[in-house]
């Protein structure tokens, strides 16, 4: 059961964002959904125009907020391929939030 949710809004340089996805989909959200405790995830991009929203958006559902310290956690979320790409995030927002 899931009783905590992480967020992650990204916004991409247009010039690789075909790059990206590919990187994010096969490398890495498939690493961090095999950690212990990640329950599920999904990714989401922005319908329509809304200048106050970031583009991309993962959510990932995890047992415990503890999950993200992790030694599995760090590992999965710094493979090679997702760090080559990394760098082409353009802007970020993050939080987690506990079940009520």
């Amino acid at each position: 059961m899931a009783n905590y949710l992480l967020l992650i809004q990204l916004e991409v340089d247009p010039d690789h964002i075909e790059e990206f996805n590919r990187l994010y989909d096969d490398d890495h959200m498939a690493s961090l959904l095999k950690v212990p405790g990640v329950v599920g995830g999904q990714r989401y991009q922005l319908h329509g125009e809304d200048d106050s929203q970031l583009r991309y958006l993962s959510l990932y559902e995890l047992e415990s907020a503890d999950v993200l310290e992790s030694n599995a956690w760090q590992e999965a979320a710094n493979t090679p391929g997702w760090l080559t790409v990394r760098g082409h995030i353009t802007d970020r927002r993050r939080g987690v939030f506990e079940k009520m």
